[in-house]
């Protein structure tokens, strides 16, 4: 932490909750500091200038000084606020489930992370604009995982290390990757991933976004893809995630 007594941050909001009688606590994510916690005083109030800057997954410009025990909000203004996160049930799931993951893993993490910071935002943005955010949000998992030292190994396989043929695979959540099916057929705790499913998921991990938008799999692929990312992020979280409940009861 900067040892300054105040100092400019730009933020997403991640959270907030009500302390005490009419302020705010945030949890942001800057691009200069990483996750922080910080006091936003009289936001409840009606006459607060602050609290429309503050709703959770707004990008800010924050000034913040520094307290006896937490900082302090003294300036906001809104970057963006993508208000249609706001206004559709499914993409304000899928913005929080975005924010979720952030959050699991950056809770002890110290400093800020620009390219983190530059992809959320990213990401926000095409959950605003997109129809459907599946794209969006397995290309944020695959670069994520990336930058949080948890790349999975697609290209060869993760026991023997031999160039992974086109043919149905196994993935390992303990080793970190895909497992060809000489090696899966005595090794516990597989799952099946298809041919379709691993080439998207290796295009997604080597590709720009604009390559990636490309990408149009079957309902099929998605389903499978989405089910083996959450699986392994629970594996590495080491709990479930509570957005991904959340969804499907909004999408049923």
């Amino acid at each position: 932490m900067t040892d300054f007594r105040s100092f400019r941050a730009t933020a997403v909001v991640v959270r907030h909750s009500d302390w005490g009688e009419a302020d705010r606590l945030l949890t942001l994510y800057t691009r200069e500091q990483g996750m922080v916690r910080a006091l936003a005083k009289g936001a409840r109030k009606i006459t607060s200038r602050k609290a429309g800057h503050l709703q959770p997954f707004t990008h800010i410009t924050v000034q913040l000084a520094k307290g006896r025990d937490l900082l302090i909000v003294t300036q906001a203004e809104t970057v963006n606020a993508f208000l249609p996160l706001h206004d559709d049930l499914t993409k304000t799931g899928h913005a929080a489930y975005v924010i979720e993951l952030l959050y699991r893993f950056s809770y002890e993490e110290e400093g800020g992370n620009p390219t983190i910071f530059k992809l959320l935002v990213e990401t926000l943005d095409r959950i605003e604009k997109e129809e459907n955010a599946w794209l969006p949000i397995r290309y944020y998992e695959m670069r994520l995982l990336d930058t949080v030292g948890f790349r999975p190994q697609m290209f060869e396989c993760a026991n023997c290390g031999r160039e992974i043929l086109p043919e149905d695979q196994y993935f390992s959540f303990t080793a970190g990757g895909v497992i060809c099916p000489s090696c899966g057929k005595g090794l516990p705790n597989l799952m099946k991933i298809s041919v379709e499913t691993l080439k998207y998921l290796r295009h997604f991990q080597r590709s720009s976004y604009r390559d990636a938008s490309r990408a149009n799999p079957s309902f099929e692929v998605q389903k499978e893809a989405e089910i083996l990312m959450q699986a392994y992020f629970t594996y590495l979280l080491e709990r479930e995630l509570n957005t991904p409940g959340f969804i499907k009861r909004v999408k049923s």
